[in-house]
């Protein structure tokens, strides 16, 4: 599956982590213009690359100061984060894994953030993105989520009275 469309998935918007309302840093690396999963991001911190990006490049994202997030499409393989032969994912050079939700009724994400936490051992942070409805944070993090980019409607309400009900295990 291709990358999101910038305009829809990159917007700048607010995540929900540990009860509270954070602002999202993290940006997408641009894929648009051609051979993006050929190249790697500046040593910055904030940027998120496709799977197929890290897998090209995974030798280069262990060796820099800044981590990178995954960004994960809900039909992707999450054992392409692994190296060659191990059985568990290595966590160096990557902050986090951010899976995508294109619509709300998708449910591939639940299965792939249950491979990802229980056979593949990631123990890092872990981010459903897109279509994520308030109603869901529970069963996500359920499944393993500890943070969370809803849509923007539900913010002024959470900011304000539900936040401490969705807290990460």
């Amino acid at each position: 599956m291709a990358a999101p469309d910038a305009t829809a998935r990159d917007a700048p918007c607010n995540i929900l982590c540990d009860g509270r309302v954070t602002a999202d840093t993290w940006r997408a690396y641009p894929v648009e213009h051609g051979n993006g999963d050929q190249v790697c991001p500046p040593d910055e911190a904030g940027y998120r690359v496709t799977l197929q990006n890290w897998m090209t490049h995974r030798r280069q994202y262990r060796r820099r100061r800044h981590p990178v997030a995954v960004w994960l499409a809900p039909d992707a393989d999450p054992a392409g984060l692994l190296e060659p032969g191990a059985t568990t994912i290595d966590p160096t050079g990557l902050a986090m894994i951010a899976i995508d939700f294109p619509v709300y009724t998708d449910g591939r994400g639940y299965s792939i953030a249950q491979l990802l936490r229980h056979p593949l051992g990631w123990q890092g942070a872990l981010r459903a993105v897109g279509d994520v409805m308030i109603d869901t944070v529970h069963y996500l993090a359920r499944c393993g989520f500890d943070s969370f980019a809803l849509k923007p409607t539900p913010f002024k309400v959470l900011s304000h009275r539900s936040a401490v009900f969705f807290r990460s295990p």
